[in-house]
């Protein structure tokens, strides 16, 4: 199981810097639709983490299948707290790293 990371150049860079290789950035020529579900696809991507404010900008039915998914488990990060985070790494990983 592998980590990959959806987001622009600037949210990316630390995730590379430590080894990350799933990485997937939009362009002009790819979308964020497309670079998405190229990310979806990919069975060896157990998590798949996303800046807060890609998220938020796709539409609720992406939103929404994002949030039900669990392979891969999807996670947002951002300057907003997320109280699901907990949950959807104990679904991700089956442990509950809190306790």
């Amino acid at each position: 199981m592998e980590l990959g990371v959806v987001g622009d150049e600037d949210f990316i860079l630390g995730f590379k810097l430590v080894g990350i290789r799933k990485i997937f950035v939009p362009t002009k020529s790819d979308p964020l639709e497309v670079k998405l579900n190229e990310a979806l696809q990919d069975d060896e991507i157990g998590i798949l983490v996303m800046e807060d404010k890609v998220f938020k900008s796709l539409d609720t039915l992406m939103q929404n299948q994002l949030a039900e998914s669990i392979q891969p488990t999807v996670i947002t990060i951002g300057f907003e707290e997320d109280v699901a985070i907990r949950e959807k790494i104990k679904q991700a990983i089956g442990v509950d790293l809190w306790k």
